[in-house]
């Protein structure tokens, strides 16, 4: 895929991003051979390979499931400015 400098001043704008004039060239380069990658790596047929959560075989080694410290809710809810029913009241600050 060939991009050119109206797709690049479109993505900038987007992206909210100032190009320089003179680097949209470059730009524009460096995100067609990253697009032409994506699109030969999407070409490879992959039907056959089972998908993998990590890529290295390892089992995670977990620990025990349980508390390791006290109960302190009501302890750090007597010192807290305000509380309700048991949760934290703060200041709304998204209109």
């Amino acid at each position: 895929m060939s991009l050119d400098s109206s797709d690049i001043d479109k993505i900038a704008h987007l992206a909210r991003l100032a190009i320089a004039p003179e680097q949209r060239a470059r730009y524009a380069t460096d995100l067609s051979n990253i697009l032409d990658l994506v699109a030969q790596m999407d070409a490879v047929d992959t039907s056959g390979v089972e998908p993998m959560a990590h890529p290295l075989h390892m089992a995670q080694r977990l620990r025990p499931d349980v508390p390791t410290e006290l109960n302190q809710r009501e302890r750090f809810q007597s010192i807290a400015p305000l509380t309700e029913g048991g949760l934290y009241l703060v200041p709304k600050v998204i209109d």
